[in-house]
């Protein structure tokens, strides 16, 4: 039986496609998130015909604010807030589909009319409720065996950083919707308008869990959600659309595309801190795959880096400050998750890090955001490589072996800061900023050659230097 979910195209290429010829800028964290990629984003999408996600699910979190109200994103594409751009959710994402009703309603709430603007990749993957159910139950056994491997060879700080202890993900089911995609036991968006392969697919899903975890899932219904998924049918076939020929039209006219990246490259599962990492590719590579782009379209590749540095969750943390230093980055930086409203471990600059980002998402510009929170400090500190004290090697590339970075001392320069010689808050010109803050920003230049392109000087959308 063939089942036809989807067949007109919701773009009538006798209008959208009638622009002007531009190409693919692509907006990538390139620390571990948080970076602030949403406002540039905002920036840019006001000028892009089609925004589009192309991995992860509605673990990610952004804030924008337009035209006075203040939009939350998880799923959806930032680009919404531009009426005139169209929004794809890509094939590489994982969906939980009541989320994405959810974050469109609240949308809608706010008086932003998403109508015929978002649509949603047929191939993408579903992320049940059962999986969100054995997420945690997976971050569970993590935290278990981590704290038995604890109390019986007492190395702790060993167990949490490289080996064990939970991984910190947001619980949204993203990792299991993954496992079962690359276990090819996952469900596709399509399926859902076949009732029969879902609801097979799901059993079968259901059934295996129940297996592994046995009495700890007894209070999941899978023909509850099978009957929830009823509901869903009709509802989500508007938003559904085959995202490869979508994404070939678009590139074939020259449309200005832009790829709005989830997560950062310190989280990708192949080059991030493995295994604390999300389950996903979020790096140039991912965006490639997981809307089918053209490497031959891209424009730019803009890494978003902080001033400092943040991480949510558990893992590595080279130049993480847990005292004075970081305890003020957090507190003046407002760092707490989007996504979870975890507070973000905060420390200083790692130009290590940032160097191995670029090596593998090979940026052609930097967007350095929040300048403005070192205003309060008149010293700088940024770490420049890593120091092994067993070997007495210098290390100027990202270790991929975890105990290695977890015995590695990090080697810092000092640069002067501004406190008390002038305020990078709202400066909208280069020349406005204050010496040292030019200073620090040209340093980052050097030290990782790249430009810096965007640099963020407050939490208004106006609050930015182009160069």
């Amino acid at each position: 039986m063939c089942v036809i979910f989807h067949q007109y195209s919701p773009i009538d290429e006798h209008t959208w496609f009638n622009v002007p010829a531009t190409m693919i800028t692509i907006v990538l964290g390139a620390q571990w998130g948080d970076e602030g990629k949403g406002k540039l984003t905002d920036i840019l999408c006001a000028e892009a015909s089609l925004c589009a996600r192309a991995q992860g699910g509605n673990n990610a979190g952004h804030t924008i604010v337009a035209n006075g109200q203040t939009y939350d994103f998880h799923i959806l594409p930032s680009g919404l807030t531009n009426p005139q751009c169209h929004n794809l959710i890509g094939t590489g994402c994982v969906v939980h589909i009541p989320s994405f009703f959810k974050e469109l309603e609240d949308l809608h709430k706010k008086g932003l009319n998403t109508e015929d603007r978002i649509f949603l990749s047929g191939r993408a993957h579903i992320v049940f409720d059962l999986h969100l159910l054995i997420d945690g139950l997976q971050e569970g056994e993590l935290t278990e065996a981590a704290e038995q491997e604890q109390s019986s060879n007492g190395h702790t700080e060993v167990a949490k950083k490289s080996t064990g202890g939970a991984i910190g993900t947001t619980k949204k089911g993203i990792g299991p919707a993954y496992s079962a995609k690359h276990a090819r036991s996952g469900v596709r968006v399509h399926q859902i308008f076949n009732k029969a392969e879902l609801d097979k697919r799901l059993r079968v899903l259901a059934k295996g869990a129940q297996k592994r975890y046995g009495s700890a899932i007894e209070d999941y219904d899978v023909e509850a959600e099978i009957a929830r998924f009823d509901t869903y049918r009709d509802q989500l076939r508007p938003f559904v659309v085959d995202a490869v020929p979508l994404m070939a039209s678009a590139q074939k006219k020259d449309l200005d595309i832009l790829v709005e990246g989830a997560n950062a490259l310190m989280l990708d599962i192949d080059h991030g801190t493995y295994p604390f990492v999300t389950s996903s590719a979020t790096g140039t590579g991912g965006a490639i795959n997981g809307l089918a782009l053209s490497p031959f379209k891209i424009k730019e590749i803009i890494g978003v880096v902080k001033a400092y540095t943040t991480r949510v969750g558990g893992g590595p943390f080279p130049s993480e400050d847990i005292n004075d230093d970081g305890n003020a980055l957090q507190r003046l930086g407002h760092e707490y998750g989007v996504t979870t409203g975890r507070r973000r471990r905060c420390g200083w600059l790692d130009l290590v890090v940032l160097t191995h980002s670029h090596a593998i998402n090979h940026y052609t510009s930097l967007n350095l955001t929040k300048l403005d929170i070192l205003d309060h400090f008149s010293t700088i500190r940024v770490a420049v490589t890593y120091k092994d004290p067993d070997t007495s090697t210098t290390l100027t590339d990202f270790p991929e072996d975890l105990s290695v970075l977890d015995r590695c001392e990090v080697v810092y320069e000092e640069l002067p800061g501004w406190k008390g010689k002038g305020s990078v808050a709202g400066a909208r010109e280069w020349t406005d900023l204050p010496q040292e803050a030019r200073g620090y920003v040209e340093f980052i230049e050097e030290r990782v050659g790249v430009r810096v392109k965007f640099i963020g000087t407050g939490v208004k959308r106006e609050d930015l230097i182009v160069r």
